[in-house]
């Protein structure tokens, strides 16, 4: 019979993708250890050593005995045809565990022979075959058992061969019994425990063939550390506070874990199916560019591919290059934000690796039945059409990726509501501002798009005296968006006139097809036209969203966030309620659009109103008091303080993080940061591994672990903007807006990471232990050698590509001192001088 014991201690050790538990139970006289890991070397096996001490002073005998469930078959058939499905199941007895190889994969869209063997394979050594297996839930668990009681080990029941009949259509479980063993005192037993997929039964017993004694999992072990341990330390930050540093290197893991498994790879995760969305793929390639630039190219490229014409985009990434779907849900639909991401993501690319060729590289445009940003539909369109927009001969489209970029934000700024705000459409970030189609706005996205604009002026004139040409090759039809290029401008004050314009004269145009017309552009006039539109909206957010709220005897100033599906703003006061939003006030922020002074009036009120004073941490909005907000979208209706309803969202913070530090707020940025950090660290009540979740609850509960963006953000925010070590235009610049609590005892903050393809250690010594805004760069040295012979006096340094790619290795020593301010000119916090270091 088997003893049940409880546990007198219990301890979990990890390790970047491996994991021991330890227990102790006194009473028993054990301590039990399990180690899990998968692989470096590519096999798809997960394997796990369970090891049994006795730290009695008898002698132990007891009968060992693993078990693991194999469901075998897609996750759909979990609440879809379950027992059906399972009397396709087939097993197979062998000598070192159990197989399972179903007949064919249940699909009623068209069944499919099955081509997958599930295998739960075990040894104790390789001289030591197992004594059995039960390898039905119905052997193993008994008529009303379970996997926390099964008959098998509760009634210490001998392991025997079935039958055929009973290895047909049922469900499987890889139980494992051992042979019986008795450990003397202070001795210990280990085995090892594989579960995995294989092509054919062959190929699972040579891959259970590898790993089948303590030493080979041990090597595989250590193989893996290694591996997960290189990866994780192409980045590293070096500051006063030892346990940041190490939380940083798992935040660095988590987009890897992203780009393996794409944002919905596990069960219980709400997104449900898997998968790659518009929104994840730009973002999580954001901390592949800073640590493997030169793999990103192809990336960017490709995803270029499912941009439609009218500015919108395909919805989920398939398996293959520029494979391109529509919404997973076979919902017409389109998020407004979308096409912000792209440019933001290239610009970081084409900064860190000065690769402008990129923007004049040619990719198609995604074309499905959807026109018009879904207010229309091409009746005529069939699938053997194809995915690829054509123009009037039948011809596929190719367009600039610059030409992609121009597209998408040229059409958001007329695709306006009544208000002369960007349409909210299905939704932006938040996707839980999911109901306000017809009336929606968005301000907070208007801002963004409102600075890209601005970029892209900026972009296209580098382009231009890099390449020493004067003009762009456009498609003619983009000249419709770059309307003061033409004789008739539109009366940008007047939002119908926009729409008509957009609607009427631009998408018919282009829907549904181009005349495939490419027209020379001045590069000066299109820069002219994209300032002209990115300076107008940036005016009319401040003339006409700011808001003013009288609170507790002092007055507060913020951004309105929307509009509802009522037209009403969705910012201010409304029943005697507060209504704030974050993401209002980052996107003012993060785009240039708010000066110094409404930036500081913001900061006041984030932390009046959304910063937790018990927690800490700053919440996504206010609580609005609503049973549900219909006219807004679903996230009113979930429980204040979860998910959208002003729970502490991670991304946006790290963003709002992000906002301040490049707006020279870095004091303000380092609190944000520090907020989100000891949150994380809390773990009695954020019961999470150490990293950065999706957001914290209420009671600070770190949920959505590894689903959300914000991890790549958190590396780019602290290595880019807090120890300021990015590219510019291909070159190095190190800006650092560092905090003096950064600095060790000796004064010194260090951040090591790839540049230029080479490894490079930017060291800040900072001896005055001055703050963020109060110091400036004195001296820099590269491997010892000064670069420039005199005090810089200045906030920030680039420093020749040339420089770094000339060593193996690069290490950068900056000294900072005092702020010198010149009395005649003074210095604005938010502005950094830049100063060209050569050889």
């Amino acid at each position: 019979m088997a003893q049940e014991s409880t546990p007198d201690s219990s301890k979990v050790t990890i390790g970047p993708l491996w994991h021991k538990l330890e227990r102790t139970h006194k009473d028993a006289g054990i301590e039990l250890g399990a180690v899990n890991f998968v692989p470096c070397s590519n096999e798809t096996v997960e394997l796990m050593k369970v090891s049994v001490k006795n730290i009695s002073r008898r002698s132990i005998r007891f009968t060992p005995t693993a078990a693991i469930p194999i469901f075998g078959r897609s996750l759909a058939n979990k609440h879809d045809h379950e027992h059906v499905t399972a009397l396709l199941n087939r097993l197979e007895q062998v000598k070192d565990g159990v197989l399972l190889k179903p007949t064919m994969a249940f699909n009623e869209e068209g069944h499919k022979d099955a081509s997958t063997v599930y295998f739960v394979f075990g040894r104790q050594d390789k001289t030591t075959a197992l004594a059995g297996t039960f390898p039905t839930t119905e052997s193993f668990y008994g008529e009303g058992g379970s996997l926390m009681s099964p008959e098998a080990v509760m009634k210490n029941l001998e392991p025997a061969i079935l039958p055929p009949s009973e290895l047909q259509g049922k469900e499987a479980i890889g139980a494992l019994r051992f042979k019986e063993i008795t450990l003397k005192p202070h001795t210990s037993a280990d085995y090892i425990i594989a579960v995995g997929m294989a092509s054919h039964h062959q190929q699972a017993k040579d891959i259970f063939s590898r790993f089948d004694s303590l030493e080979a999992f041990e090597r595989a072990l250590s193989a893996n550390k290694k591996f997960w341990l290189d990866k994780i330390s192409s980045i590293q930050f070096r500051s006063h506070d030892e346990d940041f540093n190490c939380w940083m290197r798992w935040v660095t893991l988590q987009p890897i874990l992203r780009r393996i498994f794409g944002c919905s790879f596990l069960p219980d995760h709400d997104y449900g199916k898997g998968g790659k969305g518009w929104r994840d793929l730009w973002q999580d390639l954001l901390s592949l560019i800073l640590i493997e630039p030169h793999l990103v190219q192809e990336h960017l490229l490709n995803n270029c591919a499912g941009i439609r014409i009218d500015g919108s985009n395909a919805t989920i990434i398939g398996t293959r290059p520029t494979e391109f779907m529509a919404d997973r849900n076979a919902i017409t639909r389109v998020w407004m934000d979308h096409g912000a991401w792209p440019l933001l993501t290239v610009l970081l690319y084409i900064d860190q690796t000065g690769d402008f060729d990129l923007l004049l590289q040619k990719q198609t445009y995604f074309k499905d039945p959807q026109l018009s940003r879904t207010m229309d539909k091409d009746l005529g369109w069939i699938s053997q059409y194809g995915n690829h927009l054509l123009d009037k001969k039948g011809q596929v489209y190719e367009g600039t990726l610059l030409e992609h970029l121009l597209v998408q934000n040229l059409v958001q700024f007329f695709n306006v509501g009544e208000h002369n705000i960007t349409r909210l459409e299905s939704a932006d970030w938040n996707d839980g501002l999911d109901m306000a189609f017809a009336r929606g706005e968005s301000v907070a996205f208007m801002s963004f798009y409102g600075g890209n604009l601005l970029k892209l002026a900026d972009l296209m004139e580098t382009l231009g005296k890099l390449k020493g040409q004067t003009t762009i090759r456009l498609a003619k039809e983009l000249l419709i968006l770059l309307d003061t290029l033409n004789a008739g401008p539109v009366n940008y004050d007047h939002a119908k006139d926009k729409r008509d314009h957009l609607f009427g004269k631009y998408f018919h145009s282009v829907q549904p097809v181009l005349s495939g017309e490419v027209v020379e552009a001045a590069i000066s006039e299109v820069a002219r036209d994209l300032r002209q539109k990115g300076h107008w909206m940036f005016g009319q957010i401040r003339h006409q969203e700011k808001i003013t709220v009288e609170h507790d005897g002092q007055k507060y100033q913020w951004f309105n966030g929307y509009y509802d599906n009522k037209g009403e703003r969705v910012d201010g006061i409304k029943d005697n309620v507060v209504r704030m939003t974050l993401t209002g006030q980052v996107f003012a922020l993060m785009s240039g659009m708010a000066d110094s002074k409404e930036i500081e009036t913001v900061i006041i009120s984030v932390d009046h109103f959304l910063k937790d004073k018990k927690l800490g941490g700053y919440r996504l909005n206010t609580d609005f008091g609503l049973k549900h907000y219909l006219d807004l979208g679903r996230a009113f209706s979930f429980a204040f303080g979860t998910k959208e309803n002003g729970a502490f969202f991670n991304h946006m913070t790290v963003m709002y993080a992000y906002a301040l530090y490049t707006r020279g707020f870095g004091r303000q940025g380092y609190e944000v940061l520090q907020s989100i950090y000891r949150m994380a660290l809390d773990t009695w009540r954020s019961k999470i591994y150490p990293g950065i979740p999706e957001y914290f609850d209420s009671d600070g509960r770190g949920m959505y672990h590894y689903l959300t963006g914000s991890a790549s953000w958190l590396v780019l925010t602290g290595l880019t903007q807090a120890f300021g070590v990015r590219g510019l235009d291909g070159d190095l610049l190190l800006a650092p807006q560092l905090v003096k609590e950064e600095f060790n005892s000796k004064a010194l903050a260090s951040v090591i990471c790839p540049f230029a393809g080479r490894r490079v250690t930017v060291e800040y010594h900072n001896p005055k232990k001055l703050d963020a805004g109060q110091y400036s760069i004195q001296q820099v040295s590269l491997n010892g050698c000064p670069i420039v012979g005199k005090l810089l006096n200045k906030a920030s340094v680039k420093i020749e590509r040339s420089l770094i790619t000339a060593t193996p290795e690069a290490h950068i020593r900056v000294v900072l001192d005092a702020y010198k301010v010149n009395p005649a000119k003074g210095r604005t916090q938010d502005k950094m001088d830049l100063v060209m270091v050569g050889g």
